[in-house]
């Protein structure tokens, strides 16, 4: 159970955000931080304390005013810490690579694999192609629908109709190398763990898996360590002290070292 940390940019700035509120219009989300730091700031002192194979993530679609100061935080922070690093936030087959090339260890992908609300399997394998299943991290972030949790993309706005379980852990596993899972309706809140979520893939994922969403201290991650079957990584955001919640971040990097 490793601690794998996060960078995510929003508007040009690393931020912590309630996920739920993330909205494209207006290029609007409630913050709970704005950092007075860069990504390379941050992807340092990740370097320094060892926690390899955390996340950058852009939260600005390609199309907003924001997106290439959002893009010059990402690089800058790929850059800091070469090979060190994933990321995702718009990702494809066509500009993967410029993001390995410049020191991604991973592309993060969801919405151009989920396409049009379901499976895009071309732009799967498209992607699988282009980069190797061992560079690809499939991001299956969902929310709750009808007591379900179905896989959500374009930054969390939309359903699509692909159910989170066991059957798509275990057939989407031969394309990737990891999944990176947000429970979405509690991303930002730090209020506690989606339980189900973690359980699934504790349970389930045939692949390594981490879970984000909702910590709020040490007693979250007892219980997702429980759930998980100390078998999935975690990610922590909001609460941490870095971020300017409460949670000691050198004590969180020890507690998943």
């Amino acid at each position: 159970m490793k601690f794998r940390p996060c960078i995510d940019i929003h508007n040009g700035s690393v931020k912590q955000i309630v996920g739920a509120s993330l909205a494209d219009k207006g290029d609007f989300a409630l913050d709970n931080f704005v950092s007075e730091y860069d990504g390379a700031y941050y992807a340092k002192l990740y370097k320094k304390y060892g926690l390899s194979g955390g996340h950058i993530i852009i939260l600005n679609p390609k199309d907003s005013p924001y997106y290439e100061a959002d893009l010059r935080q990402a690089v800058s922070a790929l850059k800091a810490w070469d090979g060190g690093l994933q990321i995702g936030g718009g990702i494809n087959d066509e500009n993967a690579h410029f993001f390995l090339e410049n020191g991604a260890s991973h592309v993060i992908v969801t919405s151009f694999v989920f396409s049009g609300g379901s499976i895009s399997w071309d732009n799967l394998e498209r992607l699988v192609s282009a980069v190797g299943k061992q560079r690809l991290v499939l991001d299956l972030s969902c929310r709750a629908k009808d007591g379900k949790y179905y896989i959500v993309t374009d930054r969390w706005q939309k359903f699509t109709d692909v159910e989170l379980n066991a059957r798509t852990l275990e057939m989407l596993s031969g394309y990737c190398d990891e999944f990176l899972v947000h429970a979405a309706d509690v991303e930002g809140r730090a209020n506690g763990i989606e339980d189900d979520v973690a359980s699934l893939l504790g349970e389930f994922s045939p692949v390594p898996a981490t879970y984000a969403g909702g910590i709020s201290g040490f007693g979250d991650l007892e219980k997702l360590k429980a759930l998980g079957r100390e078998k999935i990584d975690f990610t922590v955001g909001s609460a941490l002290d870095i971020f300017g919640g409460k949670m000691s971040f050198e004590r969180t990097a020890a507690f998943g070292r």
